[in-house]
């Protein structure tokens, strides 16, 4: 997914604020534009071994929620460096503040998770088990972890275990998919792979019991 060609700032936004749900995206020079260039501007610089100032925009935003507007936006920036920093500042402070995520739920899973960057998908699948799921929704978050499986990073790898195990957890059915998947990853994966899949496996077992 090319967020230079299929991102959708192009429409229009009605801001009501945090809480309310997005009629579409925002575009940046009809969204708060000084106030986006400063939040994005902390993200901007070096290359993708650096989280930058993504701490100091998560500080931002848990002083002034409406900033996660843009941060949001950030997400489809033109430069992978901003992308990926701006994935890791949503899931730091969507951790803390778990209401700023409720809007967002389905840009995330449509659009975000499409997104190619590793260091983005990494954290897209920490934050898909922490979503308030509808059933319909929960099938098409276990289709995109699914799909992380065969990404490249073991990294992704790893986090989609931990989510696909996070879902399954208290869904008899789904731990009858996800637990083959876990155990086939435990014996084949990287080190990290296999130490975290035994733990998941334990886990999950305990759960069938």
């Amino acid at each position: 997914m090319d967020p230079k060609t299929s991102s959708p700032f192009h429409c229009r936004w009605r801001k009501t604020g945090i809480s309310s749900s997005p009629r579409c995206w925002p575009r940046y020079d009809m969204v708060s534009g000084e106030r986006m260039t400063d939040i994005l501007g902390k993200l901007k610089g070096g290359d993708r071994r650096s989280i930058g100032k993504s701490g100091e925009a998560v500080k931002d935003i848990s002083k002034t929620p409406a900033l996660f507007t843009d941060l949001f936006a950030g997400l489809f920036d033109a430069d992978p460096v901003v992308r990926m920093r701006a994935a890791d500042a949503v899931e730091k402070i969507t951790r803390q503040r778990p209401r700023l995520r409720w809007p967002w739920k389905k840009p995330l899973l449509e659009q975000v998770s499409a997104l190619e960057e590793k260091e983005v998908r990494w954290h897209v699948a920490q934050m898909i088990p922490r979503l308030n799921l509808t059933s319909s929704e929960k099938d098409a978050a276990v289709g995109i972890l699914m799909d992380y499986l065969a990404c490249e990073s073991s990294i992704v790898k790893t986090f989609s275990m931990q989510a696909l195990a996070d879902l399954a957890e208290r869904d008899e059915r789904l731990r009858a998919q996800v637990m083959p998947v876990i155990d086939r990853l435990t014996r084949t994966g990287t080190p990290a792979m296999r130490s975290r899949g035994r733990k998941l496996l334990k886990r999950l077992g305990s759960a069938d019991r």
